[in-house]
């Protein structure tokens, strides 16, 4: 069965193995989540565990979230988030959720929003090839033909420049270093999506694998 828990990113660090390698690590502050609501079969189709993560101030709360909150006694949340394929059995409303369901080991997908690069060329957006940069040339970081002439009219689909970035991403399989239990923080091999204080869930990976 799966499991999961809802976190912010704090940044980058590096850790040194007992071995002495040196290892890339993002910091994830995983305080204390709360399950605000558990789905059933029987009322809402299917089977999930709600989580709420980081405190929200009242005057920024309207009265359904406040109300959502009062049954699972905590304030309303900034961040709630639904995880599928667990066991209800092991949850129960208003029940804390963690960063020790994880160990060190672990493989986990990570789920962000990746950082926003605003409006961008087909160069750097689709990572396109530019043509000659010499005085003769005429075409340099254009983004190409549009397509055959019959159709009188662009594809979709068709690579061109546009807003880059600020999508939902998953990084599958990334390993858990190190659970600090005393300061709630996760450490994970490698990066995760999203800018510094952003917030990402992490879940057990769908295609797990040994971590490399």
């Amino acid at each position: 069965m799966s499991k999961g828990i809802l976190g912010r990113k704090l940044g980058m660090t590096q850790i040194f193995t007992e071995a002495g390698e040196v290892v890339p690590v993002t910091v994830v502050e995983a305080t204390p989540n709360v399950i605000l609501q558990l789905r059933t079969v029987e009322n809402d189709g299917y089977e999930a565990v709600q989580l709420g993560f980081d405190d929200k101030k009242g005057v920024r709360s309207n009265k359904p979230e406040k109300g959502h909150a009062e049954k699972a006694n905590t304030t309303p949340k900034r961040f709630v988030k639904e995880f599928r394929n667990v066991n209800l059995g092991d949850y129960q409303v208003g029940q804390e959720v963690k960063v020790d369901i994880f160990n060190a080991g672990d493989v986990v997908d990570v789920t962000g929003t990746s950082k926003g690069k605003g409006f961008q060329g087909s160069i750097k957006r689709h990572n396109q090839s530019r043509g000659p940069m010499a005085h003769g040339s005429r075409y340099h970081r254009r983004p190409g033909s549009m397509g055959a002439i019959d159709a009188m009219r662009v594809f979709k689909g068709k690579a061109l420049p546009g807003r880059m970035g600020g999508e939902r991403i998953t990084v599958q399989n990334l390993e858990i270093v190190k659970v600090d239990t005393e300061r709630n923080l996760l450490l994970i091999k490698g990066n995760v999506p999203g800018a510094k204080k952003s917030y990402i869930e992490i879940k057990t990976a769908v295609k797990a694998k040994e971590a490399k």
